[in-house]
């Protein structure tokens, strides 16, 4: 519905959130047109409303990539492809143009959060949230042209 696989992966998990959050509502009957109906709705709002243009506060797939909160036996060949990764991300985020560049590295290389990165650069925490929101959507295109290559 969205033709986008990023949104539709926040989307996904906000419809559980949302489901979860409203676990005490349902009735117990039809639950799968129930969630069914929660996604359909988070959707339509994604679809309608400003919601692709919010600034995210927090990404979780560039995490998920590098395999952080996740538990893995550290052999050698995943320690490799771990700072294969890391190299990977590093080199793109140096690719982008300034201020990108530095908000993008702190942000997804250096783990820093908004508020950390805002606070070292004397900026206001919207200001880095837009600048990583614009970085996020650069680096998107940068790995899209790889895999598409």
């Amino acid at each position: 519905m969205t033709a986008d696989y990023f949104a539709s992966e926040d989307l996904t998990q906000e419809t559980f959130l949302s489901a979860y959050n409203h676990l005490k509502d349902f009735d117990g009957k039809h639950e799968k047109a129930w969630l069914c109906r929660i996604a359909t709705n988070k959707c339509l709002d994604y679809v309608q409303s400003a919601g692709r243009r919010s600034i995210p506060t927090e990404d979780t797939g560039i995490e998920e990539t590098m395999g952080r909160g996740q538990s893995f036996d550290n052999t050698p060949e995943q320690s490799y492809l771990e700072e294969e990764v890391r190299e990977t991300l590093l080199a793109r985020c140096r690719s982008l143009k300034p201020p990108y560049d530095e908000i993008a590295r702190a942000y997804y290389y250096d783990e820093m959060d908004v508020s950390e990165i805002a606070a070292a650069r004397g900026m206001k925490v919207k200001t880095v949230q837009t600048q990583v929101y614009r970085a996020r959507s650069m680096l998107r295109r940068l790995y899209g042209k790889e895999k598409g290559a």
